[in-house]
């Protein structure tokens, strides 16, 4: 049987918010018409969605949910419209609002929350464990939110220092091979939680804790031999980490301490024959009470929508491999 075709109408008075609704030249108001092959037409304050009755449905359910985004004082991007259809889809678009809680304000007084299901889960984890592993592709916001939920219990006196490690061999790259003194042989591979920091902190709070000694960017290999108590301590890039490497930082966590640990297990650049000790990691500590294990996917990734789909292109051609072998 067919399915007819209806309309629905939803008031909008405000012609401002009807603007940021759609977007520069109605770009997401284009993403929900094409998604649910329905057109949508804006009359005086009204929003008419005609179509097949079912996408009408799920079209209305999408722009008030991005409605309830908007009146929360969040602008409407392309990655809330992608993210609201999806979870629309899936029938879970009222979860949306666990998203709303603000984890921190950044120096620019800016709100940082979550963004997805998945990031909210990974907060809630680093809530309630003292190791939090958080696993899957780049643009997740791994780094990030670990930075602001660092830089938040700094800022309310839980831990008294923030610790940020990455390993410093990555790419096939050797140290000694790369100009200048070993701060500026660190310094690219480090880039990455500087500018997080400076994002969330400011420049100049930021240099301020560097020279004071309680913020501490530094190579994974510094960490050997010492007790870090009192610490907020994030391992980024653990996937390039040997399983004795990685044995070390773990073993390195302090009484007052939590340590976070990010990772993306099919970007290894390690040498061949080297295994990764983030994979190892995954069989040994699972399962162990105050260790906790998010796993992120495609549809946590917050950066443009090709990423996602180069990312699920990729998984693909991995899972083609696997099967054939």
């Amino acid at each position: 049987m067919q399915e007819q075709f209806t309309e629905a109408s939803i008031q909008i008075d405000n012609m401002e918010r009807i603007m940021n609704l759609f977007g520069n030249f109605d770009q997401n108001l284009k993403v929900i018409e094409d998604e649910f092959n329905i057109d949508i037409i804006v009359r005086e304050g009204e929003v008419k969605i005609v179509g097949q009755e079912n996408a009408v449905a799920m079209a209305e359910r999408t722009l008030n949910t991005l409605m309830k985004i908007q009146e929360n004082g969040e602008a409407v991007t392309s990655h809330s419209v992608s993210y609201t259809i999806e979870l629309v889809k899936e029938g879970r678009e009222n979860r949306r609002e666990e998203l709303d809680s603000v984890i921190i304000t950044n120096a620019r007084g800016k709100a940082i929350k979550s963004k997805t299901i998945g990031q909210k889960r990974y907060i809630d984890a680093i809530r309630s464990n003292e190791v939090v592993f958080g696993i899957g592709p780049a643009g997740t916001g791994k780094t990030y939110l670990a930075m602001a939920m660092a830089v938040k219990a700094f800022k309310s006196h839980e831990v008294s220092r923030i610790i940020l490690t990455r390993p410093a061999v990555e790419a096939g790259e050797k140290l000694g091979f790369l100009p200048g003194d070993l701060q500026n042989k660190v310094d690219p591979y480090l880039r990455p939680l500087y500018d997080a920091l400076h994002d969330i902190m400011g420049a100049e709070t930021y240099q301020k804790h560097i020279e004071r000694g309680v913020i501490e960017v530094a190579p994974l290999a510094y960490m050997r031999g010492r007790t870090l108590d009192d610490s907020y301590i994030i391992l980024d890039e653990a996937q390039n980490t040997s399983s004795e490497q990685m044995k070390m930082f773990l073993t390195r966590l302090g009484f007052g301490s939590k340590a976070i640990i990010t990772g993306d297990i099919t970007q290894i650049d390690l040498p061949k024959g080297k295994y990764s000790g983030l994979k190892q990691v995954m069989e040994i500590l699972k399962g162990i009470k105050g260790i906790g294990f998010v796993y992120f996917s495609e549809k946590d990734v917050v950066r443009h929508k090709l990423v996602k789909d180069i990312i699920k292109a990729y998984e693909k051609h991995e899972e083609e491999i696997g099967e054939s072998e």
